[in-house]
């Protein structure tokens, strides 16, 4: 091929000879060499990515709490106002022991220990932040038991009418079921007979309505007169029958307010699962 090009004013013709390259077939690598190449770029890159995942610190999966991992409440329970409670539970069946073997001056001197333990064990409690789940508890049932047996033995000789005991008697019947119930759904598994009774594991908080005080208060008065009148030498006859009546129209009251309430019992372990979702 000639190419013309200028120097020093003249045209000159230079001839360039092009020649066409020529590559051999066998400097061209195969189809095969390729692929080959290709699927090893790929594994050694895809190794490389997987030793990099497995130097890569591996979060260890969170430990899920199980409800029996969960701490179990436990109180002291061996306090003074619950041993005063406690010696006001034992006097109970020793008054109704008196009462039907007609020592009445006993059984209202065993009477009046009960009521002034009973304000005692209450002002200790307040005073020195002694208040236990187990004496809320047996507190009431303490004074039910004075009740209950005082109650049981004044109808037996007589002194108080049947139909006053037999409204006495079926509220407390009533609120004792509710409390074996309430004690055993409330209480943190395992449940089993020997936990049920172990009074230092509490499950649940019993709160007197407001008007169960004063029930309670009018009962301890009424079975109180009842077994002191045969000491005094005035007929109480009139006195006694009005407060029977009282007596009737408020235990049934009482009663009624703890179905209807519904702060009249506190399911202690529910309320701490709640406050730990919240």
């Amino acid at each position: 091929m000639l190419v013309p090009f200028r120097i020093a004013g003249r045209t000159a013709r230079s001839s360039l000879t092009l020649r066409p390259l020529t590559i051999s077939r066998a400097s061209l690598p195969s189809t095969t060499s390729l692929l080959w190449a290709r699927v090893s770029f790929t594994t050694t890159a895809h190794m490389r990515q997987q030793a990099g995942k497995e130097s890569q610190p591996v979060p260890s999966p969170k430990p899920q709490k199980s409800a029996s991992s969960q701490p179990v409440l436990h109180e002291d329970i061996y306090t003074i106002p619950n041993i005063l409670t406690f010696t006001r539970l034992v006097a109970a069946p020793v008054v109704g022991y008196l009462v039907l073997h007609d020592q009445h001056a006993w059984a209202v001197g065993l009477f009046a220990y009960a009521g002034i333990t009973d304000l005692l064990d209450g002002w200790i409690a307040r005073r020195w932040n002694r208040k236990t789940v187990v004496g809320t508890v047996i507190d009431p049932m303490a004074d039910k038991a004075l009740m209950t047996i005082l109650t049981v033995c004044l109808a037996v000789k007589g002194a108080l009418p049947l139909w006053v005991a037999t409204i006495i008697l079926g509220r407390d019947v009533g609120l004792g079921f509710a409390a074996i119930y309430y004690r055993w759904i409330s209480l943190p598994p395992p449940k089993t007979f020997t936990r049920y009774w172990d009074f230092s594991l509490p499950s649940a908080e019993v709160r007197p309505t407001t008007i169960s005080k004063y029930n309670t208060f009018l009962q301890l008065g009424l079975v109180g007169l009842t077994t002191a009148a045969p000491l005094v030498g005035v007929d109480m006859t009139s006195t006694l029958t009005t407060m029977q009546y009282v007596v009737a129209a408020t235990t049934i009251w009482s009663g009624a307010s703890y179905i209807y309430s519904k702060d009249a019992v506190k399911i202690l372990n529910q309320t701490k699962s709640s406050a730990t979702k919240k």
